[in-house]
Formats: C-alpha cells, sequence, structure tokens
C-alpha cells in the first residue's frame, strides 16, 4: 500500500471520531439543559422526563458509537483497498 493512503485513511479515521465526538457531546449538552429547564418549570414531571432523556442519551451515544465502528472498519478492513491496485 502507498504511504500517502494510509496518511488518508488515519485522517479520515481520525476525522469521523473527532466530529462524531463533537456532535454527541453537543446534543447531549442541549438535552441536559432543556431537561433541567423542564424540572425546574414542572418538579412533578422529573421522574418522567428522567428517563426520556436517559434513552435519548443513550442513542445518541449509540450514533456515535456506530460512527467509531466504521471508522475502525476503514482502518482494519477497508472495502475499498480493492480499487487502489
Amino acid at each position: 500500500m502507498d504511504n500517502s493512503y494510509i496518511g488518508l485513511l488515519a485522517l479520515a479515521c481520525g476525522l469521523i471520531v473527532g466530529l462524531g465526538a463533537i456532535g454527541a457531546s453537543i446534543g447531549i449538552a442541549l438535552m441536559g439543559g432543556k431537561f433541567l429547564e423542564s424540572s425546574a418549570r414542572q418538579p412533578e414531571l422529573m421522574n418522567e422526563l428522567q428517563t426520556k432523556m436517559f434513552i435519548l442519551a443513550g442513542l445518541i451515544d449509540a450514533a456515535f458509537l456506530i460512527g467509531v465502528a466504521i471508522a475502525l472498519l476503514f482502518a482494519f478492513a477497508n472495502p475499498f483497498a480493492a480499487f487502489l491496485r
């Protein structure tokens, strides 16, 4: 394999993981802030809102982990390597 190809592959994997982490962090931060606002406004709904918040946090993290899995796929078993020969 060409060295420039490996360098670009490492850069792409880093971008996938880095941008996914930034997106997940911003999403969870916004959701947590809205949860605190809504629970301060209506404290009697705090238990229902907390359950929904944890479900959404898990879905946001799942989307980030799917991006990590795709980056690992590109790093270790690249499906595009056959086109470079």
